[in-house]
């Protein structure tokens, strides 16, 4: 069978304008994330602050948005006020949720300095595991109100003489799950998140909160537990999360090029249950949600369970991901745009070192080094802007063991501050395939660049730096239509100069 496909867009029929957030990430304290990930004081490439400036330089290539932080799991037992003032007056404490030594080098003030040096905006996440609704309201006193009460003038004598401003808030993180310290029941989370948002706003009504939804679309509470979220604090939160991980650990190319499909029927589930609590509610309010853990993981595992307790930052989670790994961030990266007009936060988790695109050496050179995922996501993250195009597909799908896959998974958006016409493509077939990409209500202009991500084992990894992006060269550029030979198993992105 020759399989082909193609992608019809027109410029007026549109999904949604493209929040930025979409492309976040997450950083928490766990394994090597901050500690010789972000903060390394005596790297040879520290700043004055402690920051590996070499690992500053990476981010900025992803052009991520917004930070999640600090966890996570590690926030449902953590205490904010341990990572404030004076460096040599923090407590090392025990961090239960990855049984690891915190030493509170790095805390909230570090972070927010952090944060301004990569461009991002932070998502600050509240303990509601182990605390509550005083945690809550202290903490967004002490971050957003301008001077004059005690936590707003403990911030200004720990250096920060003008608010933080934090916009936007996780209320808890995994409550549905019973590895969680402090882990409820909808009811009792829903209740929580109640009254919290309530407390959080009197002190700043501008707030966006998150509240959390399932951890991942295969709980077994998945959907009694948004329901009963949502029933409890509809009208309190903005976004409702969803946390979700793919694995192959069956070495199984087909079904797992599949799990895009898993990833495009939770998102939307939930945006159905969100709408049919709406509906009963009588409400005029739409919530959006926040895909604010994502990616894959699973190689480390079994490398985690041999990990020594109770050390400072041990390599946890340290997945080192192969290509296979990087056509399915991909196709989930693609799938977030195919809903960008309900998903509005995205986290890709997370950013250094655990489960990342990005990895760190303590010494050596490169310092620093790119994983196969880096590739996909720094090309939607930087090009993945503007607007979202509905888009009608003609391809064949295959038969995976769960799965109807269709062997590319494409979408366009539209930029009208450069004026180009992006797409981005996945050949999940390991044959080459002709992409044809026809347009209405405007014209191509010119070709501004193609590339591909391809050529690679399927468990092929990235330690030696040898994986890059190379030119999409078989490609032709009309005014209605663009022809593409795609390789097999393949990342593709196309840039087109478009007239309106």
């Amino acid at each position: 069978m020759i399989i082909k496909s193609t992608l019809s867009i027109d410029l007026n029929e549109q999904i949604s304008k493209i929040d930025p957030r979409i492309w976040g990430s997450f950083t928490e304290h766990l394994g090597r994330c901050i500690y010789e990930g972000i903060y390394q004081p005596e790297h040879k490439t520290a700043d004055e602050d402690g920051f590996r400036q070499d690992v500053i330089e990476a981010v900025k290539k992803l052009h991520v948005p917004l930070i999640r932080y600090p966890g996570g799991n590690f926030v449902s037992g953590y205490n904010w006020q341990d990572g404030i003032g004076p460096k040599d007056q923090r407590p090392t404490r025990l961090d239960l949720a990855w049984r690891s030594m915190e030493t509170n080098q790095f805390g909230l003030h570090e972070f927010m300095k952090w944060c301004a040096k990569v461009n991002a905006k932070p998502d600050m996440a509240v303990n509601l595991g182990t605390r509550g609704v005083d945690e809550a309201r202290n903490l967004v006193e002490y971050c957003n109100f301008p001077k004059g009460t005690y936590w707003s003038d403990l911030r200004r004598k720990n250096g920060a003489e003008e608010p933080f401003n934090i916009k936007v808030w996780s209320v808890g993180n995994e409550m549905d799950g019973d590895w969680q310290i402090g882990h409820k029941t909808a009811h009792e989370y829903g209740r929580l998140v109640h009254e919290t948002a309530k407390a959080m706003r009197l002190v700043d009504p501008s707030v966006e909160l998150v509240a959390c939804g399932s951890s991942n679309h295969q709980n077994t509470t998945f959907g009694t537990w948004e329901e009963t979220v949502l029933d409890n604090a509809y009208a309190d939160v903005d976004y409702l999360s969803l946390h979700q991980y793919y694995d192959n650990f069956d070495d199984n190319l087909e079904e797992f090029l599949g799990k895009s499909v898993d990833f495009d029927r939770f998102i939307t589930d939930v945006v159905a249950i969100c709408d049919a609590v709406k509906a009963r509610k009588h409400s005029d309010k739409q919530i959006n949600l926040a895909l604010d853990e994502w990616n894959v993981w699973y190689h480390s595992m079994e490398d985690d369970k041999k990990q020594k307790p109770w050390t400072k930052a041990p390599h946890l989670l340290e997945d080192h991901y192969n290509f296979e790994d990087a056509l399915l961030v991909g196709s989930l990266a693609i799938t977030l745009l195919k809903h960008a007009d309900r998903v509005k936060i995205g986290c890709l988790a997370q950013l250094i070192n655990v489960i990342a695109p990005i990895m760190t050496k303590t010494s050596g050179d490169p310092s620093v080094w790119y994983q196969s995922i880096f590739y996909p996501f720094m090309q939607v993250s930087n090009y993945g802007q503007g607007i979202a195009l509905a888009q009608k597909t003609d391809v064949p799908t295959y038969k995976s063991k769960t799965y109807e896959v269709p062997y590319t998974d494409s979408i366009a958006v539209y930029n009208p501050k450069t004026h180009e016409t992006v797409v981005f493509i996945v050949n999940k077939a390991k044959d080459k395939i002709p992409f044809t990409l026809n347009l209405a209500n405007a014209q191509f202009d010119s070709l501004v660049a193609a590339t591909q991500f391809a050529g690679y084992d399927i468990h092929q990894t990235n330690e030696d730096q040898s994986m890059k992006l190379t030119p999409l060269n078989n490609l032709t550029v009309s005014k209605d239509h663009v022809n593409a030979d795609l390789e097999p198993l393949s990342w593709n992105m196309i840039r087109i100069k478009t007239e309106v």
